[in-house]
């Protein structure tokens, strides 16, 4: 298969009829996928501090330590949060938080280490790059030296959030104080080059081109192209409700549907080394997130027991297996639930 090249991808985001656009990526996700299977995983998404000081005008999920609302979680409180997912079969916790100013790695090593050997059968996907990076600032320690203690602790995989749109004009805008797309990259390589693999991600819908957003996805393709570390691409739109971002600029809008899966759809034909591709429901909503399968997406991603950043800044979506299951099958695709590494744990269909 030839490889699209940016201008080219850029042509379709301008141009191409959205149907057209469709057809070409459910037909490269089947070239992918033959067997029809959409997966997706029970996990939690556990926010281990709200407590940040990367103030990023996006946001609506940070506080200041100060803050009456601000937190760490106990972890008492992380392992109930826990008990309750593995009481509906989980298998994953995605462990996120704000940047907190005062954590060392010793606080990441001693709770790794508490789930890791009270829960072994739950994976611990977590810690994006900007908390590596200023884990790594605040211990003096490198990115490597941070990933390599904290895999030997449990950490199994880390999650694609904070690229929002690895340009670094469009960073300085939305997120001046946040680690530029350079570092979010160097992590993320880091990581692979031990061995543990990670998720890309996007947030569109603020201050970036098109250009802009096709330069991004080639970011993620050339380090897939050098690591093959990256188990899946994750597109979601900017959630701009009570925000600093939206009070800054009021024109700035909730994405269309078309616009979204205008995007995923060239996403799946540009990204030509990425197996799978999440729909992104939680933003969405079910009926898009479903509608995404026939745009390139193979997997629905998260059931999302508990949800607290996007649903902070006004998304307010919930789906649970059976939901999961049902609009899989609508669409005439079989549906099987995975774990972190897209094994197949069990399939709902004959």
């Amino acid at each position: 298969m030839k490889r699209l090249t940016n201008k080219e991808a850029l042509d379709l985001i301008k141009n191409a009829p959205l149907l057209e656009l469709g057809e070409m990526a459910y037909k490269r996700k089947l070239e992918l996928h033959p067997k029809k299977v959409t997966t997706f995983i029970v996990d939690r998404n556990i926010n281990y501090t709200n407590v940040c000081w990367v103030d990023c005008k996006f946001c609506a999920f940070y506080r200041h330590g100060r803050d009456n609302d601000a937190y760490i979680l106990t972890f008492d409180e992380i392992d109930q949060k826990i008990d309750k997912l593995l009481a509906i079969g989980g298998t994953q916790i995605l462990f996120q938080g704000g940047v907190h100013p005062k954590l060392k790695i010793e606080w990441y090593e001693d709770l790794l280490e508490h789930i890791s050997t009270k829960y072994p059968s739950i994976t611990i996907h977590g810690f994006s790059a900007i908390e590596i990076d200023y884990i790594a600032k605040i211990s003096k320690l490198s990115y490597s030296e941070v990933l390599i203690r904290l895999q030997k602790k449990g950490l199994s995989s880390i999650p694609g959030a904070g690229a929002e749109i690895l340009s670094d004009r469009v960073r300085d805008e939305i997120s001046p104080n946040k680690l530029d797309s350079d570092k979010w990259l160097s992590v993320h390589e880091e990581a692979h080059k031990i061995g543990m693999k990670s998720t890309a991600t996007m947030m569109f819908g603020t201050v970036e081109t098109d250009e802009e957003i096709v330069q991004h996805w080639e970011k993620i393709r050339d380090l897939q192209d050098k690591t093959g570390g990256f188990r899946a691409f994750i597109l979601w739109s900017f959630q701009s409700a009570n925000t600093q971002l939206k009070k800054e600029k009021p024109d700035i809008g909730s994405q269309s549907s078309n616009r979204y899966l205008r995007l995923l759809s060239v996403a799946r034909l540009y990204l030509d080394n990425f197996q799978n591709i999440q729909s992104s429901w939680v933003t969405q909503g079910s009926y898009i997130g479903q509608l995404a399968l026939l745009f390139g997406a193979n997997d629905l991603g998260s059931t999302m027991m508990e949800e607290n950043v996007v649903s902070a800044a006004g998304a307010k979506n919930r789906m649970n297996q059976d939901e999961m299951i049902r609009l899989i099958k609508d669409i005439g695709e079989y549906p099987a639930k995975r774990d972190t590494a897209y094994n197949i744990l069990q399939r709902f269909y004959e």
